[in-house]
């Protein structure tokens, strides 16, 4: 409790008299009640976790099964055990009477057998959750096989699960045949090269297969190499980092501390939601679930920079946000006595950090800048003067907090017929001032002065459909169980806190600032160099006719693949050629699997491409129009089934590395430029609002910064029936990107497409 932080709960002092006691009870009371609270959050995971290994049977089933035996076994002549129970009862010590024995005998014959029909249940369930061919059938009538198994995974997959119940159940990612992940290679990068580069990579790939069996036969697993390789990113701002916008349409209040309160009471209780795992997984298909276990680090947890490599810090639990305002950082406890604070009660600590016109120690405003810039001067810089003193106390109340939140000074508009607005708004969360958000923390929630909201996103612990998850409780908790009184204040009770926020003290020497203000450099000039450009596409800003969902359905095409076809066409106007091309794909229906990457450059959209810039008819445009997104459907699923090209690459690359080998296929490979990546929001994964009758909860989406710095950043959200949002990056420093020219470019390109299709 935050009472009791400078207080000593017991303490004693010697004396000429002799041993004086002071005894604080509040203090005691704040480390006695912090030790229950531990243990039974530690009571509740160990039985959640045994409930998750003996899913889908519950405790109860289980416990019901061994009486049900017990008394099967005594009331009839029925030799269920065939002598197993006088067995295993002659073999129990003498300590136990004889009905002693026999009870505890059968307890654990019961408790056996039925532990051998969990574990049968259970790889009955990863068999079935192996099998993929559902995905690649597509709607309407369904093969046998996959009937067969839709009916098994009905009948074992359980009811009520929790969170992670199913995590032991899911196969692992596989590793596809080298030659496979070849071939596919080679047909990814055939638009891209001429006839002679392609003979000399093809001529590559073959001497790598000949080699490869030999050499990695029995090393793919993950290997010291790796972390190492993935440690050359410079500054994970703008590089790395992703953020996420508020509402388009909807305004709850324009109070910044009562829309901060309400959002942070939300994501608190959505902790608590996944400390107790009373989460559903998340179901593809409504049949087979999507791994869990990215949601474990989504709070009290840390980016911790190292001179070799970066690591990833949770903490078991954190009562506390680390809010930035003005320069600032306080430390804003959040419970009190056992109990979440209410809105109204944490939108009073808000304000009376907005009161408090404490000026910043020499060298705060700036701290976060370490975050922003390189890695290695952040990790020197840490080992030197945040190890010790009062910066460590004060750096450590930042990582440990459960999130941290920028009551930000800006007046951001969110308007969908202002382009600028949306695209200062959108880079504003990208980066700010690169002092205002600490990148390092899993997120910073942003609030504005007008109660708008953001987020900024560090990547490495989760994908964005995590991230997209929480904002989605946030605005349904927001929405269903949240008022505000007419002023914008929170509508709930308060009652009279005895702590108020902690300003956090620092102590910069000279050696230290001088590091800021070089990473406050380079951070600014990273921040500079963002071309920003959000588009929203459809009957919001006054489109011809409207644009969404509705129309790309009518073409008869999956949406996801229409937009890459448009993509792609939009990429070869502006640039005059084909690129690389990045899509991001889960693999979640493997056990923690992540991502993988669709090639979304192919022959067959190169073919539509070349057709539809040289004037072909429609009904020619239309073939290979159907064609490319059809193959684009198949890398898709090909990329969630593991059998993608880049994971695979990139882990050969990683073990070539640690046992000393050189690979000029893999070193061409992997440093291909990605030029156009991209990445499609989900506007909804659990379904918790109607948008039918609430049309105004539409989200905005979010976006990232450019992978390649000659290239474009593609994120884009179907918001609806009639709109979509691209969020579109690349960098000033380019000369032949601009990210509102692309717009312009996908606007028409996505009326091209549906111009092919229309009339047919």
């Amino acid at each position: 409790m935050a009472e009791a932080h400078s207080a000593v709960g017991f303490q004693f002092t010697v004396t000429p008299d002799g041993i004086d006691v002071d005894f604080n009870r509040n203090a005691f009371k704040a480390v006695v009640q912090s030790g229950g609270r531990s243990w039974r959050k530690r009571l509740v995971r160990f039985v959640n976790r045994f409930g998750s290994g003996v899913y889908p049977a519950r405790l109860e089933t289980i416990a019901g099964a061994v009486v049900a035996f017990i008394i099967v076994d005594k009331t009839t002549d029925l030799d269920l055990d065939r002598g197993a129970i006088k067995a295993i009862e002659s073999v129990l010590p003498s300590v136990f009477n004889i009905g002693g024995k026999y009870f505890t005998a059968s307890c654990v014959f019961a408790g056996g057998v039925f532990t051998i029909l969990i574990y049968v249940v259970r790889y009955i369930l990863k068999g079935c959750f192996s099998y993929h061919g559902w995905m690649f059938e597509g709607r309407g009538k369904k093969s046998i096989t996959t009937r067969i198994w839709g009916i098994l995974v009905t009948i074992f997959k359980g009811r009520n699960p929790l969170l992670y119940s199913y995590q032991g159940s899911l196969p692992k990612l596989p590793v596809p045949a080298i030659k496979d992940t070849l071939n596919r290679y080679l047909r990814s990068v055939r638009p891209l090269l001429t006839d002679e580069e392609y003979e000399d990579m093809a001529l590559l790939a073959e001497e790598f297969q000949m080699e490869s069996p030999t050499v990695f036969s029995d090393t793919l697993s993950p290997s010291p190499g790796g972390p190492r390789i993935m440690s050359l990113i410079d500054a994970i701002m703008v590089n790395s980092n992703f953020y996420a916008m508020d509402l388009a349409l909807c305004r709850p209040t324009d109070r910044q501390t009562a829309r901060a309160a309400t959002l942070i009471q939300a994501c608190f209780r959505w902790r608590s939601q996944l400390d107790k795992e009373r989460v559903k997984p998340l179901m593809a298909g409504n049949m087979v679930p999507l791994c869990s276990y990215q949601y474990e680090r989504t709070f009290n947890t840390t980016r911790i920079p190292g001179i070799d490599k970066d690591k990833i810090v949770k903490l078991e639990d954190s009562r506390h946000v680390a809010v930035y305002h003005k320069g600032r950082w306080f430390k804003v406890y959040c419970y009190y006595a056992g109990r979440l604070l209410t809105t109204s009660e944490i939108e009073h600590q808000l304000d009376l950090i907005l009161k408090d016109d404490t000026p910043p120690a020499r060298g705060e405003e700036d701290l976060a800048c370490l975050t922003a810039g390189k890695r290695v001067p952040w990790a020197q810089a840490r080992q030197t003067h945040f190890s010790y003193g009062v910066n460590a106390k004060s750096l450590k109340a930042i990582e440990s907090s459960a999130f941290c939140v920028c009551l930000d000074e800006g007046t951001p508009k969110i308007d969908l017929q202002d382009k600028a607005a949306l695209s200062s708004y959108a880079k504003d969360l990208l980066h700010g001032k690169t002092n205002d958000r600490w990148f390092d923390k899993t997120f910073t929630l942003v609030v504005f002065k007008n109660g708008i909201y953001g987020a900024n996103v560090e990547h490495s612990w989760a994908d964005a459909p995590i991230f997209g998850h929480l904002c989605e409780e946030m605005f349904y908790h927001e929405f269903a169980r949240r008022r505000y009184k007419e002023d914008g204040t929170c509508d709930a009770d308060r009652a009279h806190l005895p702590f108020k926020p902690e300003k956090l003290t620092w102590e910069i020497d000279e050696d230290c600032y001088e590091i800021i203000q070089k990473q406050k450099i380079q951070a600014q000039g990273i921040a500079d160099d963002v071309d920003m450009h959000i588009h929203p596409f459809g009957k919001y800003h006054g489109a011809p006719g409207t644009f969404g969902k509705r129309l790309i359905k009518s073409c008869g095409v999956s949406p996801d693949a229409f937009v890459q076809l448009a993509l792609q066409l939009a990429n070869y106007r502006d640039q005059g050629k084909f690129s690389l091309t990045y899509e991001a794909s889960m693999t979640r229906l493997y056990r923690e699997g992540r991502t993988e990457t669709v090639r979304s450059c192919t022959n067959e959209t190169s073919a539509f491409v070349k057709a539809m810039e040289e004037g072909a008819d429609k009904e020619t445009l239309r073939g290979l129009a159907r064609a490319a997104a059809k193959y684009h459907v198949s890398l898709y699923q090909a990329a969630m089934t593991g059998k993608g090209v880049d994971r695979h690459l990139f882990t050969l690359y990683v073990v070539s590395r640690y046992l000393g080998l050189e690979s000029k296929f893999l070193d061409t490979a992997l440093t291909q430029k990605w030029r156009l990546s991209t990445s499609q929001t989900p506007h909804s994964q659990a379904n918790l609002i109607d948008f039918k009758k609430h049309p105004d909860m539409l989200s905005t989406g979010g976006g990232f910064g450019p992978v390649s710095d000659d290239g474009y950043g593609v994120s884009y959200i179907i918001c609806d029936e009639d709109l979509i949002m691209f969020h579109i990056s690349s960098k000033h420093s380019c000369a032949h990107t601009n990210s509102a020219r692309f717009g312009a470019n996908i606007e028409k390109a996505m009326l091209d497409v549906a111009a092919v299709f229309a009339d047919k």
